[in-house]
Order: structure tokens, then sequence, then C-alpha cells
């Protein structure tokens, strides 16, 4: 994990917003006490811009912070508070980031990061990257929560598992310590609205952000075919003829799956790509015993639904 927000030097690669079967919906803007109504934010900018935005502006409604009140605090001018949290015109400067993130109570280590991972969406070199954040002042030692701290090493191992598994990159570490930032800066809400079911909360939000990065079919469906590739089975093939005939049935049954409802999805990539036992399984998603025995089932059904078909179609 990331102890301080530097910068990094590659890009995390930026996709399509995916459907709402597999979404987390954003937090909704509204602008509080007085002023008028907030204007949408830019659908034009990366996934780690949106979601530095998302936090920004559900702080804001959360709390009934007005722009006028926010200029004041931040000696900023309302329109230039109002285009960074709308994310247009241009990519707002870390010291203009970083008064609305003071101003708003929010912590500003995690937030930092979605800022720099945002500035490489938006074409920023690292050196202008690296100048903006020299030029305000040390953000001090990182203290993350101590539950959050705990939380990540429960649940770090598996989250890099399933964004390997989906997205074949090399550092998926980046994309699953995003998820761990935007947990942290909204830390006390999560555990509040969690309740006792942390992991299935945060799950979820581990599965938006890789399937933001992933490719998708022309009707919205995430691409899994690129996955048949990279399966333990057909990696264990020496037999060319052999590891084609893998990984053609082994696409075709990817491509069945990324029609699943998402928890069923989510069970067939830890189970079958991942490897994960169904007890590790539960303790990664949050999902009951029962429940994962039950989609368990069902995918090994469709399993052996894909082995007969070939003898099918003969």
């Amino acid at each position: 994990m990331t102890s301080t927000p530097s910068p990094q030097n590659d890009p995390p690669s930026v996709g399509d917003v995916p459907d709402a079967p597999f979404s987390v919906a954003p937090a909704p803007f509204v602008p509080g006490r007085r002023g008028r109504r907030a204007e949408p934010m830019s659908q034009k900018i990366g996934p780690s811009h949106q979601a530095l935005l998302e936090r920004l502006r559900h702080q804001i409604s959360a709390h009934q912070i007005t722009l006028d009140e926010l200029a004041r605090r931040t000696g900023f001018s309302k329109t230039r508070i109002s285009a960074l949290l709308r994310g247009i015109e241009y990519y707002p400067s870390w010291e203009l980031t970083y008064s609305v993130i003071h101003a708003l109570g929010l912590p500003p280590w995690p937030l930092c990061r979605l800022w720099t991972s945002g500035a490489y969406e938006a074409a920023k070199s690292t050196t202008w990257i690296t100048q903006r954040i020299a030029a305000v002042r040390p953000l001090g030692p990182e203290e993350r929560p101590v539950e959050h701290r705990g939380f990540i090493e429960q649940m770090e191992h598996y989250y890099i598992a399933y964004a390997q598994a989906l997205l074949h990159i090399e550092r998926p570490e980046r994309i699953v310590d995003e998820a761990f930032d935007i947990l942290w800066a909204g830390w006390d809400e999560a555990e509040a609205a969690a309740g006792p079911n942390l992991p299935r909360y945060a799950w979820r939000l581990l599965r938006s952000r890789v399937l933001l990065r992933m490719r998708r079919h022309p009707d919205g469906r995430p691409d899994l075919r690129p996955a048949a590739f990279m399966t333990v089975a057909q990696s264990r093939i020496e037999d060319p003829v052999a590891k084609f005939v893998e990984i053609s049935e082994v696409a075709d049954f990817f491509d069945t799956i990324s029609r699943l409802p998402p928890d069923q999805f989510d069970l067939v990539v830890l189970r079958y790509l991942c490897e994960f036992t169904p007890d590790e399984i539960q303790e990664a998603t949050g999902l009951s015993p029962a429940h994962v025995h039950t989609l368990d089932h069902h995918a090994r059904g469709a399993l052996e639904l894909l082995h007969h078909r070939p003898t099918a179609r003969e």
C-alpha cells in the first residue's frame, strides 16, 4: 500500500462506465440551504477524477454547504470552485483542490492520490503533478484509521486477485489502492452505512472500480473473453491444438457469464478464475454461507453445460 501521495508514472486506463447492475450510483449533490441548484458533473472525466469529485460533492451535500460558504473558507471564487466540482474547463490545481478538501474536513492523503491519478487521466505530466503538489504545504504524516488498516490487511489479496483476473494489467494494486482510498475518504460514513457487513459495502465499491476499466461489448456487458487466455487450466496445456480448444470453450463460457447478475458473476470469477474456496469468497464479498453455496451450485451447473456443449453439437 502506498503511504504517501506521490505521483505515479503509469496512469490507470480509462474505461466506459458500467451498466447499472454492475455500478455504484454516484452520490447525489444538492447545494443545501441557499443558492441555485448544482450543475451536473462532466461525463468526459476519468474514473479517478470522477471518484474525487463525487466525494467532494457528497460531503457538500451531506453538510449543506453552499458555494458562498466554500468561497469564504477557501479564498477562491465561486466560479473556480464550481468548475472544480463539475470537472470542466481544465484539470484543477492541487492548491485549489486541497483548499476545498481542507474546508470540508476530509482526509487529504487518499484524495491527493485520487487527484494524482485523475491528473494522469487528463494527460498531465509527472513534472506538472509534482510541481503542483510541492506548491502546497506538506500534508504531514499519513494517519490512516486503525480499523481501515486492518480491513486492508484482511481484504487486499482478494481484491488484487479479482482485479488481475478481469483486467490483466501489470499493477492491479493501483486499482485496489484506489478503492481503499475512496473507502478511507468516507470511512466514518461507510462504517455507519454498512453496519456489521462492511465487507459487502466495500466489495461493491471494489467491483465498481474494476468494472470501470474493463473492455465492454457494444451492448455494455463486460467483455471477459480475453480472460480465457489467462486461466490456470490453459496455462498447463502444452499441446497448441488442445490449448486452442480450451481457450475457445472458456471464451464462450466467459461470454455467457458476463450476462449473469453481479453476485453470480463475482462468484464465478472468484471461484474458477482466482480459485478461492467458498469460505474465502464469503469473507471477501460479505455474502452469507448459504448464498455462496447457492451461487456456487449454479456456477458449477453452468460449467457442466459448457463441457457438454461440444458433444451436443456433434
